[in-house]
């Protein structure tokens, strides 16, 4: 195997890259594709594992007071 300065800068490259987060690759992704329309069903995924995860805790008479 040689040294090669250009393998390490690409590795260096790909683990700067790796050290982003999911939020944040998810927005860098929204913002390259263009696809902002995917947003509101993300959030609205999210709001519906939120009232899941709620409904079996002690806040679930509350919940169920909103509807």
């Amino acid at each position: 195997m040689t040294n090669d300065p250009r393998s390490s800068n690409e590795f260096q490259q790909h683990a700067q890259a790796a050290r982003t987060g999911l939020v944040a690759e998810f927005i860098d992704f929204l913002k390259h594709n263009k696809k902002w329309w995917l947003l509101p069903i993300v959030v609205v995924m999210l709001l519906v594992g939120a009232l899941v995860i709620l409904g079996g805790t002690s806040a679930a008479p509350f919940i169920y007071t909103l509807f």
